[in-house]
């Protein structure tokens, strides 16, 4: 990992104490207060842990020098050596704190997120295969304490789900589940297959950042809005009120269709925030492509063509293979509480990525 510089470490501490100062000021204007407050309470964790790194880089320095000076008392030495392996231990767990803090962060880790299921390659198995990662997806929504909010879904004829789409919010969302995006595999025993034999289907997830009002402009010309009657299930006003809705963006070609409620203005609501935050990712695609360089992480690249994941039914294992870590936890895992350690071991894969490419500045 790259050593980070006593200069930084000044310049990360110099940098709080002038927010402090500026923020004691009498005569500060209220939006500044505010501007300062949040730079500074973004910087306060950063600087805390780069105190702590120059202060057992100092220790260390001190122990060193009594090891090694001849006048020192033997005895004196021994202690002086022992404390100096405990801050040899302890530093590089704080070095590695600080650096994770320096990294640049997704601006759309705190967001909630749009989460869309759709059942790919194998007829009536992958849409049974996108209800059982639906259904993952809102137990561990629950687990972690979010809320879990169905938007839309069209069910398959067997059960499952051809699509749906739903809205998830609570603390760090996006930042959990983002790297779920890709191609899920299933390898089972269909219930309708007589001969035992496993087959293979798939499904598409993609988890998207949900925008706010001011993240996306969208003109009213550059909508088309059709309403039509209602099919399938939905009570009686199904196919007696034109309660659905179609949205078409003209600019880029984007359609979203939304049926699912009673109310032609509740179904017009849902589908903007579905249109809004599907142009948002637009615009983050496009952004993050322009920036990515020559360089690609290797999670989190968001490409949805990629298998990412393989759910093995016969074995009982889950295999992600973008970090090569299999699980022999499938219950667990489509339970939805056990998605949390395939979480965490992406999210720390990408650190170690992203910690890699750290340039001491």
């Amino acid at each position: 990992m790259t050593r980070i510089s006593l200069e930084r470490i000044a310049s990360i501490e110099s940098r709080r104490h002038e927010l402090a100062q500026a923020m004691a000021r009498a005569d500060v204007p209220p939006d500044e207060f505010v501007r300062l407050s949040k730079d500074y309470a973004a910087i306060e964790p950063v600087a805390d842990a780069a105190r702590e790194v120059r202060r057992l880089r100092a220790e260390l320095e001190v122990l060193d020098g009594m090891v090694h000076d001849p006048a020192a008392e033997a005895e004196l030495k021994e202690m002086a050596a022992a404390e100096a392996e405990e801050i040899r231990h302890k530093l590089p767990h704080a070095e590695r704190a600080l650096a994770l803090k320096l990294l640049p962060r997704d601006a759309a880790d705190d967001r909630p997120a749009m989460l869309e299921v759709r059942a790919g390659t194998g007829g009536d198995e992958a849409a049974l295969f996108a209800g059982d990662l639906l259904r993952m997806y809102q137990r561990y929504a629950e687990a972690m304490g979010w809320r879990f909010e169905l938007i839309s879904a069209s069910a398959s004829e067997v059960g499952g789900y051809k699509e749906a789409i739903a809205s998830i919010t609570g603390t760090g969302v996006f930042a959990r589940l983002k790297f779920e995006s890709g191609v899920h595999r299933v390898q089972r025993v269909p219930v309708t297959e007589s001969g035992g034999r496993i087959h293979t289907s798939a499904a598409t997830v993609a988890v998207l950042p949900e925008a706010e009002d001011v993240d996306v402009h969208i003109d009213d010309k550059d909508l088309r809005i059709d309403v039509y009657r209602s099919s399938g299930p939905g009570g009686q006003s199904v196919n007696t009120t034109d309660s659905a809705v179609r949205i078409t963006h003209l600019p880029t070609g984007l359609v979203v269709i939304q049926q699912d409620e009673k109310s032609q203005h509740k179904n017009k609501a849902k589908a903007m925030k579905v249109l809004r935050t599907r142009l948002f990712e637009m615009e983050r695609e496009r952004l993050q492509s322009e920036r990515a360089g020559a360089r690609k992480s290797m999670v989190g690249s968001g490409d949805r063509s990629e298998r990412i994941r393989t759910y093995n039914f016969p074995q009982g294992r889950v295999t992600d293979h973008r970090i090569n870590l299999t699980l022999h936890k499938l219950d667990a895992i489509l339970e939805g509480p056990g998605l949390g350690e395939l979480a965490d071991a992406l999210i720390a894969e990408d650190e170690a990525e992203r910690l890699a490419g750290l340039e001491e500045a």
